[in-house]
C-alpha cells in the first residue's frame, strides 16, 4: 500500500515537476561550485606567482588536500618528506566532524595511527560511526574531553598518548595557544595550530585565559602568530610556514628542522592574512572581548 500511494503521489503533475526544478537546481549548484573552485584555483596560482613564495623551501608551493581545509594535506606531507617519519602516530584536538582535519588522510590512506579528541559529543559520535574500521582495528582512539590547560595532561595520559609523537595537530579556537602551552612534556616532532590572522604579525598578543569559555564566532579568540613563534620558540619549536589563507601555522622541532625549511622562522616572515575566501569562508565579525556574540554562533555569554 505504501509504495502504491508513493507511486500515485510521484505522478501528480506538480510534484513531478518539482522533482524536475528540483534535480534541475541541483545540477546549477555543481555547475557554481566547480566554476568557483576554478577560480579560487586560478587565484591561489596568482598568489603563489608572488617573488616571495619562489624559494623551494616554501611550504605554501606544495598545499594540497583530500579531506582538510585548507591545502594542509600537501604541506604536512611535504613537511614529512623533508624530516621523515618515525612512529607515524599523531594526536589531533579539535576535530571537527572528522571529514575536514589535518590527520584523516594519514590516517585513511597512509595506515598511521592515533588518538582524536573533540569536545562536541555529536561530533565525537558521528567520527565512532564513519571510523569504525580504524578504531576496532586500534589504530584510532576517539574521545570525547572538553580540554583545557588544566585537564589536557591527564587526559593524555589517562589514553595512553606517548610523549614523542610525529604530527600534533591542535585547533580548539579560543584557548589553542594555553593548551599547547600547557603541554612542555609533549614532543612532538611537527605540531599544527591554527593562529589569529586578524592580528598583524609583529604584535605578541593572546586571549585572556578563561577555561570554560567558547569561541563566540568573533575576531576575538586564539593567539596572533608572534604569540605562537614565541612560544614555539620556548618549546624548541621553528615557525616553518602558514597556509596561504591565514589560518594554520606550522611548526617542527629544532632537533630535525635543520636548515630545511625557509628562514628566518620568524612571524613576520611567514604571515599570510586572512584570506578566508580562498575556502568557501567569510570573514569573522570584529571584536577584542568575549561579550561580543557573533550572529549565529552556538556559544552565548555566561549560559
Amino acid at each position: 500500500m505504501i509504495n502504491l500511494l508513493r507511486k500515485i503521489y510521484s505522478n501528480i503533475p506538480i510534484i513531478r515537476e518539482l522533482g524536475k526544478i528540483h534535480e534541475e537546481l541541483k545540477q546549477l549548484k555543481a555547475v557554481e561550485n566547480a566554476r568557483l573552485k576554478a577560480e579560487l584555483e586560478a587565484q591561489t596560482a596568482r598568489l603563489l606567482q608572488d617573488p616571495r613564495y619562489a624559494d623551494p623551501r616554501s611550504l605554501s608551493r606544495y598545499a594540497a588536500q583530500a579531506f582538510s581545509q585548507s591545502g594542509e594535506d600537501g604541506m604536512i606531507a611535504e613537511i614529512f618528506r623533508r624530516i621523515g617519519t618515525r612512529s607515524r602516530t599523531f594526536l589531533e584536538i579539535g576535530i571537527g566532524n572528522g571529514l575536514e582535519n589535518d590527520t584523516v588522510a594519514l590516517l585513511a590512506h597512509q595506515q598511521w595511527r592515533g588518538h582524536w579528541i573533540d569536545g562536541n559529543t555529536a561530533n565525537v559520535e558521528r567520527v565512532r560511526r564513519h571510523f569504525a574500521k580504524p578504531v576496532a582495528e586500534g589504530r584510532l582512539t576517539v574521545e570525547q574531553s572538553l580540554v583545557t590547560a588544566a585537564n589536557v595532561g591527564e587526559t593524555l595520559r589517562r589514553l595512553g598518548v606517548p610523549e614523542e609523537l610525529d604530527l600534533f595537530s591542535l585547533d580548539i579556537d579560543r584557548n589553542t595557544y594555553w593548551v599547547w602551552e600547557a603541554l612542555p612534556q609533549l614532543k612532538p616532532r611537527v605540531v599544527v595550530v591554527e593562529y589569529n590572522a586578524t592580528v598583524p604579525p609583529e604584535i605578541d598578543w593572546r586571549v585572556d585565559y578563561v577555561s570554560d569559555r567558547g569561541w563566540n564566532g568573533t575576531t576575538y579568540f586564539g593567539a596572533s602568530l608572534k604569540a605562537f613563534e614565541l612560544l614555539g620558540r620556548r618549546l624548541g619549536y621553528n615557525l616553518v610556514g602558514c597556509t596561504l589563507n591565514g589560518v594554520n601555522a606550522f611548526f617542527v622541532r629544532d632537533d630535525v628542522c635543520g636548515d630545511r625549511f625557509e628562514q628566518p622562522y620568524t612571524a613576520e616572515h611567514h604571515y599570510e592574512p586572512p584570506r578566508y575566501y580562498l575556502t568557501y569562508r567569510t570573514s569573522h565579525p570584529s571584536s577584542f572581548t568575549d561579550d561580543s556574540t557573533a550572529p549565529g554562533s552556538p556559544w552565548v555569554p555566561g549560559v
